[in-house]
């Protein structure tokens, strides 16, 4: 599989613009250094960099969506205590929950998804969500990537977000990707998996949270908030155009100034060997900076205080919702990061062992930081985007890297399942209103075809208009395949 070279000595380089022709760019330093950071020098988009080598695509695929809202719950939610109960199991398998009718005949969720319950018919529900690892950190990768890795691989393949950044680039004055707010770091010790791989760190989204405080949640003090309907606001205003502030927080417009912040920063990114993934980091956020258009998306004290409300006050309600904005402002790909928390700490890995400290599942569950708000968030969402007319143009993929042991361990959580999971697709060209695959009676495997992350990222990148088998060039000029295995899961797609 292609791995990442370092390119300091690659000068100038051919690549394509979307219409597929060719033009040169200059390395990103002399790209900086030109002009001493013109205007014209800060909007130039972010391209493929393939040393030479344009991506050989085969017949266009017709696109169903503009734009991906990838819901991304790192961790492991539980498929029993959601999209997929069995009111007929034992109780140590269904637990003290009750299932619920929903809008679909004979389609059933669990008590916790009132709100998804009313709009199934926009969901297509996967129920045989398989594949054959239990483990965090080799599961997310997969996921993300829809690419089967080991260990040595945790860092080397492209999240699906990049592969789409990388063919189809920037749009709306926004990067190709980008991480709300991008702060997850499974572990211990922290692992930052949300990268471009072997496209290179500048295909790494723009994570609008930047360096969480405390990598490691771990090492945070347990958390202190244990009421079912915690309440909060977050800033999700994008830590970067802190950087581009004086220290009384006055726009930077004189150009001398501008150019002598980004110049000091560039400097000291480069003395510390990060000069890559700073520079599109910079970038990214002078356009940001240049655009008031854009930075009004991420300030969602411009909603009215009912939409607020609607998607509710709390950490993924606030996600969710900008998520929308910047659709509306036309970004690409946005990928909700909502998983392991300093504040909630390990929010889906609900093993609920000692020192966790949590409620037992079937009451962890019904928090408001879990998934009590999280599905009033996701709901609002799709509404939100129908409302505005933005749904049939917009993906939402809901994706966990695995469920959760469809009994109940001695403690009162549930452990890694790799075996069975639940996800839904909406929008975006969806068939919605269907439940595809079913698990047995103990909701522990699929009675029939299993889908895997590499099935669900090949439906992904069919929806958005990229074929699979797409050849792209790492940094070496080598090629590989945007998907190297999987097939776009049938009946998703109109």
């Amino acid at each position: 599989m292609p791995c990442p070279a370092d390119p300091a000595d690659a000068r100038r380089a051919d690549t394509c613009r979307a219409d597929g022709s060719l033009f040169n760019l200059a390395t990103r330093r002399d790209l900086l250094r030109l002009g001493s950071l013109t205007l014209a020098a800060s909007v130039v988009p972010r391209l493929p960099f393939a040393l030479g080598r344009a991506a050989e695509t085969p017949e266009a695929t017709k696109a169903t969506a503009k734009s991906v809202i990838f819901l991304w719950m790192g961790g492991g939610v539980t498929h029993i205590d959601s999209f997929d109960p069995k009111p007929s199991a034992p109780a140590e398998i269904r637990g003290t929950l009750t299932d619920i009718a929903t809008c679909l005949p004979g389609v059933r969720f669990c008590e916790t998804l009132p709100n998804l319950a009313k709009i199934a018919d926009l969901l297509a529900v996967v129920r045989s969500f398989s594949h054959d690892s239990n483990d965090h950190l080799l599961s997310q990768v997969y996921t993300l990537s829809g690419r089967k890795v080991t260990q040595a691989q945790l860092f080397s393949e492209p999240n699906i977000g990049s592969i789409v950044e990388y063919l189809l680039g920037p749009r709306g004055g926004l990067p190709g990707y980008i991480a709300v707010p991008g702060i997850t770091r499974p572990g211990p010790p922290p692992y930052a998996i949300f990268v471009g791989g072997w496209l290179g760190p500048r295909y790494a989204p723009f994570c609008v949270g930047g360096e969480p405080a405390e990598p490691d949640f771990t090492k945070s003090s347990l958390p202190e908030i244990r009421t079912p309907d915690h309440v909060v606001d977050e800033d999700l205003r994008p830590k970067a155009l802190e950087l581009l502030t004086d220290p009384a927080g006055r726009r930077l417009m004189d150009r001398s100034q501008l150019r002598g912040k980004l110049d000091g920063l560039l400097t000291a990114a480069d003395r510390a060997g990060a000069l890559e993934a700073a520079d599109s980091q910079y970038q990214s956020a002078l356009n940001l900076l240049l655009s008031p258009k854009v930075r009004e998306a991420f300030d969602l004290m411009k909603e009215p205080e009912a939409v607020r409300v609607n998607y509710g006050r709390t950490k993924i309600g606030a996600r969710c919702l900008l998520a929308r904005r910047l659709v509306e402002l036309g970004a690409r790909f946005v990928m909700v990061d909502y998983g392991y928390d300093p504040q909630y700490g390990n929010l889906w890995d609900n093993h609920r062992v000692a020192v966790q400290k949590q409620p037992h599942i079937c009451e962890m569950v019904k928090y408001s930081y879990h998934l009590g708000g999280t599905e009033k968030a996701v709901a609002a969402l799709l509404l939100d985007l129908k409302e505005r007319g933005l749904l049939d143009s917009t993906l939402v993929v809901f994706l966990t890297e695995f469920g959760r042991t469809p009994k109940i361990n001695k403690d009162g959580g549930r452990d890694h399942w790799g075996a069975a999971g639940s996800m839904f697709f909406a929008g975006g060209g969806t068939r919605g209103g269907q439940v595809i695959g079913a698990t047995d009676k103990e909701a522990a495997y699929p009675t029939g075809p299993g889908y895997t992350p590499a099935d669900i990222a090949a439906t992904i990148y069919r929806a958005i208009g990229i074929d699979a088998e797409t050849r792209v060039y790492d940094r070496q000029n080598r090629p590989a395949p945007v998907l190297p295995e999987g097939q776009a899961i049938p009946g998703v797609l109109a």
